[in-house]
C-alpha cells in the first residue's frame, strides 16, 4: 500500500492504494500521479440521490483529466473487478471510471456510503461486471462531502451525466505520493 495526496482547491484528501489486492488498476493510477496528469485535473461531477436519474442511484464524485473519457494521456488497462480482488465499494472507496470492462484510464471516482450496486454483480451496469476499487480515502472524507454538496448543473453531453456536472468544477492543485 502507498498513500497519494489529492489536494483540491476544497482541501486535502488522502487515499492509500492497494497496490498488492488491485495491481494493474493501481499501477494505472500511480503512473498518473507520477507523471504529473492530475496536476492539469479537476473533480468534475457528483452525483447524489436528487441528481441520479439511474434506478440504482449512487453517491460519488468523478475527477481526471477528461471528463468525456474520449482522449485519455496513456492507455486503457484491462479491468480488474471486485470479485477478483476482493476489495468493495464501501463508503471511501476509489474506483476507476469505465464505460465497458478494459476501457479505464484516466478517469476514477470516490464512493460516498455502501454502495454494493458498483460491485461485480451489481444492478448499476447492465453488463454486472462493476467497476475497479484499488484504494480507499483515509483521510479527507469531509471534503469528498464537500465537494460531493457542491453546487450542479446541466452542461454535459452525456444524457445520464445531465444535472451532475459541478459547477465549478473542483481543481486538483497537487496529486503526490506522501509518507
Amino acid at each position: 500500500m502507498v498513500r497519494v495526496a489529492i489536494d483540491t482547491s476544497l482541501g486535502r484528501i488522502v487515499a492509500e492504494i492497494s497496490t498488492e489486492r488491485a495491481p494493474i488498476t493501481a499501477r494505472n493510477f500511480l503512473r498518473h500521479v507520477d507523471d504529473g496528469l492530475y496536476e492539469r485535473a479537476a473533480f468534475y461531477r457528483a452525483s447524489r440521490p436528487d441528481n441520479d436519474c439511474h434506478e440504482h442511484k449512487i453517491r460519488i464524485i468523478q475527477g481526471g483529466i477528461d471528463p468525456s473519457c474520449e482522449h485519455p494521456p496513456l492507455p486503457v488497462i484491462e479491468h480488474e473487478s471486485t470479485h477478483l480482488t476482493g476489495l468493495r465499494h464501501v463508503n471511501g472507496a476509489v474506483s476507476a471510471v469505465r464505460w465497458d470492462p478494459g476501457t479505464a484510464a484516466s478517469e476514477f471516482f470516490i464512493v460516498i456510503g455502501d454502495t454494493p450496486e458498483l460491485d461485480w454483480g451489481g444492478l448499476r451496469n447492465s453488463d454486472k461486471q462493476g467497476f475497479a476499487v484499488f484504494g480507499h480515502v483515509v483521510e479527507g472524507m469531509d471534503v469528498v462531502l464537500r465537494i460531493n454538496n457542491g453546487q450542479t448543473g446541466s452542461h454535459a453531453t452525456i444524457e445520464f451525466l445531465r444535472e451532475q456536472m459541478l459547477m465549478p468544477p473542483v481543481a486538483l492543485r497537487v496529486v503526490r505520493l506522501t509518507g
